[in-house]
């Protein structure tokens, strides 16, 4: 109900001109709108998780309000470096992907390239390397998607006590999947295990993880992919290398490392800029992220960065298929920022 209320007066703000208005401002002028993508939908994803991901229609439309609206959509190192020497020019907005999934390549690219914007891809480089499905993501994706509404967890995970679990609601599978991720990390298994674990799943499930796997569903972008966007335009940058952000100074830095070092190999280019994953930061890493020399580090925080921002702190609009056109017009117009803010929730490990 406050969603309606909200997307009414936010459609009456832009009937009488508010949007035009703000849009057009020295305030919105000093200020960057970064907006952040996850996934986009080769098949089913966006009704497995609208919070994640979002169809190839959504962000086409996306991408026409901000070339109509007539924005200036920057690559992210020069819109960070002119916010902070005030020289952005009217309505300046940068467009991030996190994670590197393989649909950018299949879905995102071909658009981007259509209407000529320029994208940051942030790389966690792990599962580039070993290339198949991210296994925590994979076996959400998989409980959803069954047609089966009752399973014996021994089908699923060896377990020496068998018993039913319900795959009826949300909450009955976020049960069923947290104890397979939990078996998972308590029996220390390798990438490779948890493969033929996620295998063995589908299988119960009744699910072809073959066909999965071919069509690349929930897995990342290869190395070959990388090079051949990285060539292409695409600006690959820091995300650590396993997804993961310690809070221990020494594991931290070698994430941070790890992360470089593929993307130098698959990229050739330097990287200085890092997205934190599932949007989760502690004081401690920002002179952590410093002393690697990282001079932007951006947040899953709903909003609008202006100069007085932390660069390492940048907020973003996080854009889901939950957020309608109005409101996603109210945020890259500058008056999204003058509504109530809550704190952008992680959606996924």
């Amino acid at each position: 109900m406050l969603k309606q209320i909200k997307r009414t007066v936010l459609r009456a703000s832009r009937g009488a001109g508010t949007f035009r208005l703000l849009r057009n401002s020295e305030w919105r002028r000093s200020r960057l709108l970064v907006i952040g993508y996850h996934g986009v939908s080769i098949d089913d994803e966006h009704r497995w998780k609208p919070t994640l991901y979002i169809t190839p229609s959504v962000l086409e439309e996306r991408f026409k309000i901000l070339r109509d609206g007539g924005y200036a959509v920057l690559p992210l190192d020069e819109a960070v470096h002119r916010l902070a020497a005030g020289t952005l020019p009217p309505r300046s907005v940068a467009l991030t992907f996190d994670d590197g999934f393989a649909d950018f390549a299949l879905e995102a690219f071909p658009l981007l390239e259509r209407f000529g914007f320029p994208a940051t891809v942030y790389l966690t480089t792990y599962y580039t390397r070993f290339n198949r499905p991210i296994f925590g993501l994979i076996c959400s994706y998989m409980l959803w998607k069954t047609a089966r509404t009752e399973v014996r967890s021994t089908d699923l995970v060896p377990v020496v006590e068998s018993e039913s679990w319900s795959l009826h609601s949300p909450m009955d599978r976020q049960r069923a999947h947290q104890a397979i991720v939990r078996y998972a990390d308590s029996a220390g298994l390798s990438a490779r295990d948890k493969d033929d674990l996620a295998r063995r799943i589908a299988l119960a499930l009744g699910i072809d993880y073959d066909t999965l796997v071919e069509r690349r569903i929930l897995r990342l972008l290869d190395p070959a992919e990388v090079t051949a966007l990285s060539a292409a335009g695409v600006d690959f940058q820091l995300h650590t290398h396993r997804h993961r952000t310690p809070v221990d100074e020494q594991a931290f830095a070698r994430e941070i490392e790890d992360n470089r070092r593929v993307l130098a190999e698959l990229t050739g280019r330097s990287t200085s800029h890092f997205c934190y994953p599932s949007g989760v930061y502690e004081p401690e890493f920002l002179p952590w992220l410093k002393d690697a020399g990282v001079i932007s580090a951006t947040t899953c925080d709903t909003g609008i960065a202006s100069q007085h921002t932390d660069p390492l702190l940048l907020p973003r609009l996080i854009d889901t298929m939950n957020l309608s056109a109005v409101e996603f017009e109210s945020w890259v117009s500058g008056a999204g920022a003058f509504l109530p803010l809550r704190r952008h929730q992680p959606t996924h490990g």
